[in-house]
C-alpha cells in the first residue's frame, strides 16, 4: 500500500507563489509516474501538472509557465512550485501516483491513478 500526503496549501493575493508538498510512504518508489490534479467547487478534476519516472513533465496551457512540477526521489516527495497565481487556480489540489505507460501522462484522462492524497486547499484571492 502507498499513502500519498500533500502540504503547503494556503492563502495568498493574486501574483503570489506557493509550493505544494506530496510525501509518499509505504511500498513506494521512484518507478511511478506521478501528478497534481485540483477541483473547484462545481468543477470537473483537473491535471495540472504529470512528471514520469525520468523526470520528464507534462502541462495544460491554464498553467504551463507558471507551474512546475518536480520530485526528489531520495526523500519519496513531490512537488509543486506555483507562482504568478490566479483566483481561478483556487482549488483543492491532490497528488497522484500511476502506473507509467509509455505515451501517456499521469494526467490523462484515460488513465486512473493508483493512488490519491487527500488534498490540500489553495486559496487565491484578487
Amino acid at each position: 500500500q502507498v499513502q500519498l500526503v500533500e502540504s503547503g496549501g494556503g492563502s495568498v493575493q493574486a501574483g503570489g507563489s506557493l509550493r505544494l508538498s506530496c510525501a509518499a510512504s509505504g511500498y513506494f518508489y521512484g518507478g511511478y509516474c506521478m501528478a497534481w490534479f485540483r477541483q473547484a467547487p462545481g468543477k470537473k478534476r483537473e491535471g495540472v501538472a504529470a512528471i514520469d519516472s525520468d523526470a520528464n513533465t507534462a502541462y495544460p496551457d491554464s498553467v504551463k509557465g507558471r507551474f512546475t512540477i518536480s520530485k526528489d526521489n531520495a526523500k519519496n516527495t513531490l512537488y509543486l512550485q506555483m507562482t504568478s497565481l490566479k483566483p481561478e487556480d483556487t482549488a483543492i489540489y491532490y497528488c497522484a501516483a500511476c502506473d507509467c505507460h509509455s505515451g501517456s501522462w499521469c494526467y490523462d484522462q484515460f488513465v486512473e491513478p493508483n493512488y490519491w492524497g487527500q488534498g490540500t486547499q489553495v486559496t487565491v484571492s484578487s
